[in-house]
């Protein structure tokens, strides 16, 4: 199999990447108890870069000093001094030649570890499924959150645009909107965290609209150059096996209202990115319906750390890019050792996660 596809440039909006390669957002807890940027954390950045992957996404980082926090010692953007310590992760990236994009998150109803309140907030005040996740210092139930209130939905549109300017001016090439996996975007859209009965809330028209709206007022809060996107799935961190109930339709109306929003991109994570998207016999994967109905550039992740997999859905032209998550973790050279022909490591959830999941000693020792 042709592998030159993985290492073909690209272009998303005016950042060009050298490769199809990214690495996903995954949260790694390794930040200060006040959200700064650690020396580990430079090095685990930069050691991506100099293993050759063309984009970087960096883990969630919260936007406010109110809600948005999910995880202890996660980093933030909303200070200067935040901000300022972040820039040396961006110039570690670019000094090898790499993008890099920061991915913007405000946690809605699964917060397990916010130091400037304790109480959570979402659509709705609905039960989260689940239980919260242990190797990120979490445990039992999540917390019932209150319903966010419409001035509130203002303020967290304002913290998004305001931690994406915050990002373009210590050089970011770009955010990523998170808009995944049950946090407060994802919440608007899931059909059981939403109860509202105004305008963000009953059909799919409406559960989109909150999503729609922080990614058209970042677009045009930030400059032309600079790229905007947003993450998509419909499982969970703490629910796998949620699918939209109206299946294909519910996939047309979000991808077209978000193709139209401003975003330069749409990010799909799936559990298996060439898994078909609905519980029914139409074998059509998620990122063919974001790809069709948004006609933006796609990245897939889930489970394309194998590059036989990776060079298959780009020939697809149902992706553009593809980002790793387990692979980057596993081999931060993954670049180079497919391009040599190199034997790839086990990903071991084991060192990697546990006890807790924090970027560990063997991580940044292994280029």
């Amino acid at each position: 199999m042709d592998k030159q596809v993985l290492f073909d440039s690209f272009k998303i909006n005016h950042t060009v990447m050298k490769n199809r390669v990214s690495v996903a957002p995954m949260t790694r807890i390794s930040a200060t108890k006040d959200g700064l940027i650690t020396e580990r954390m430079i090095d685990y950045y930069h050691s991506f870069a100099k293993g050759g992957f063309g984009l970087i996404i960096t883990e969630g980082t919260y936007i406010d000093d109110k809600h948005s926090q999910t995880y202890q010692y996660q980093p933030g953007i909303i200070y200067d001094n935040q901000a300022q310590e972040w820039k040396k992760v961006v110039d570690a990236v670019h000094s090898e030649g790499g993008k890099i994009f920061m991915q913007l998150q405000h946690s809605g109803p699964l917060s397990q570890g916010n130091r400037f309140t304790k109480d959570t907030i979402a659509p709705s005040s609905a039960q989260p499924k689940g239980e919260q996740l242990s190797f990120y210092f979490g445990e039992g139930a999540y917390k019932l959150p209150r319903e966010i209130t419409r001035n509130e939905m203002k303020q967290v549109k304002n913290s998004f645009i305001e931690s994406a300017k915050r990002a373009e001016s210590v050089g970011f090439d770009g955010v990523e909107l998170h808009g995944a996996n049950g946090y407060l975007l994802d919440a608007f859209l899931t059909e059981y965290t939403n109860n509202r009965t105004d305008e963000y809330g009953g059909n799919t028209e409406n559960r989109v609209r909150f999503l729609v709206e922080v990614a058209k007022e970042v677009s045009q809060a930030v400059s032309p150059d600079f790229t905007v996107g947003m993450r998509i799935s419909q499982s969970k961190v703490n629910d796998y096996t949620y699918t939209w109930s109206g299946k294909e339709e519910d996939a047309k109306i979000i991808f077209n209202a978000l193709g139209k929003s401003g975003l330069h991109y749409i990010h799909i994570t799936e559990f298996k990115a060439w898994q078909t998207a609905f519980n029914d016999d139409e074998q059509v994967p998620l990122v063919s319906l974001a790809k069709r109905y948004s006609q933006l550039p796609i990245i897939a992740n889930g489970q394309l750390e194998k590059p036989e997999r990776a060079i298959e859905i780009l020939n697809s032209e149902i992706a553009d890019l593809v980002a790793l998550g387990k692979g980057a973790l596993a081999d931060h050279d993954w670049i180079k050792k497919v391009q040599n022909d190199k034997p790839l490591s086990e990903f071991d959830a084991d060192i990697v996660l546990n006890p807790v999941a924090t970027i560990k000693n063997f991580e940044l020792n292994n280029l």
